[in-house]
Parts: structure tokens; sequence; C-alpha cells
């Protein structure tokens, strides 16, 4: 489990990671009127954003998932694996995002999503069936 733990730590960083991503740049950042400031974005700055507005929405269901699956007494095993998939897609999302490859952001989140899914299944089908 330690593994998963690790992910959620980086999960938690990840919205952080894509609103300094957005922030930094030639324009200063305005903290007076920030969703202002923010709503004038363009280019990969502002999918930055986007990716920013998505993490934090991903890490609550991540969350969510990685609760049920330690409630459910899903093996660590499976457990680190599926934590593995859903780090591994959420680096791949930004990365997707940053670089606006639309089609492909959307394949590798469903890959994240699918993740959570899967640790949610896992844990409802009770720990044997990991």
């Amino acid at each position: 489990m330690t593994l998963a733990l690790w992910t959620l730590l980086v999960a938690v960083m990840f919205p952080i990671v894509c609103a300094g991503i957005s922030k930094a740049g030639p324009t200063r950042y305005d903290n007076r009127n920030p969703r202002a400031w923010l709503a004038q974005l363009a280019g990969y700055r502002a999918r930055a954003h986007a990716a920013q507005q998505n993490s934090w929405e991903a890490l609550a269901v991540y969350a969510a998932a990685l609760l049920a699956a330690v409630a459910g007494g899903v093996p660590d095993a499976t457990l680190a694996m599926v934590a593995g998939i859903f780090l591994a897609a959420r680096i791949g999302y930004l990365a997707c995002y940053l670089a606006d490859l639309a089609t492909l952001r959307s394949l590798v989140w469903a890959a994240g999503f699918g993740a959570c899914v899967w640790l949610i299944v896992v844990a409802a089908r009770g720990a044997g069936a990991g």
C-alpha cells in the first residue's frame, strides 16, 4: 500500500504543478484578479490551467477509489499496479494537454479513470478477487 499512498501524494501535487505551468511565462500573474487573468490565457498556458482543473477532479475520484480499495482489502500488489497505471495516465494526460494532442489526451484520461473504476470494482468484489 505504500506505493499507492505515494501516488496519492503525487496526485495531490498535480494541480499545483499545472497551476505553476499556467502562471509561469512572460506576462506577470495577477493575484488581485486571478480569474480574469487566467481567462485571458492562450496556448499551452490555458491548457495547463484546464489541466489543473481536471487534476482536481481526478484527485477526488482517485482518492475515493483508493479509499474503497483499502477498505475493501485489495491486495497490495493489485493496488500498486493500478496506482501506477493511474499515475502514468495522469502524467501522460498532462503531457498530451500541454502538447495539444486532444484525442490522445482523451484516451489517456480514459485509462486513468478506468484505473479508478478498476480499484472500486475489485474492492466491491472482495479482496480475493484481486
